[in-house]
């Protein structure tokens, strides 16, 4: 698979619930090993991020994310996203019941090579996201 596809496929298979694929299933494949993605505050492994969009997959049923831009230079991607959904259960300390949604800005710095994500650097709007599921 080609950077730019595996790039899609991030986001439209791994990111975006939906009925033919599961983001475990999506990404190993599409990892490298020692890949890391890293926040402003930490840091985590391919299974960690996994693990994290899988729980969010059962408590967002309808968890979307969308690029909006997607900037290439070599072998870097950068992806403008608008991540949105529904939370059911206890989303991030805050306690939801389905009916609220968010809808917010996200940027990620993916470093690919021969189709494999060996690094990502992203950021997203999350405190938007908590006043709007708690307005």
């Amino acid at each position: 698979m080609e950077n730019k596809e595996a790039v899609l496929a991030f986001y439209n298979k791994a990111l975006t619930v939906n009925t033919e694929t599961r983001p475990t299933e999506v990404l190993t494949p599409l990892m490298a090993e020692g890949y890391k993605s890293s926040s402003s505050v930490d840091s985590k492994g391919a299974e960690q991020l996994m693990g994290q969009l899988e729980f969010f997959w059962k408590i967002i049923p309808d968890l979307k994310w969308e690029p909006q831009q997607i900037i290439n230079e070599g072998d870097v991607y950068v992806v403008r996203s608008i991540a949105s959904g529904s939370p059911n259960g206890d989303f991030m300390g805050v306690p939801t019941d389905g009916t609220k949604s968010f809808k917010i800005l996200t940027i990620d710095i993916h470093t690919m090579i021969d189709g494999k994500f060996v690094n990502t650097h992203h950021v997203e709007d999350w405190p938007t996201a908590m006043k709007q599921l708690k307005s």
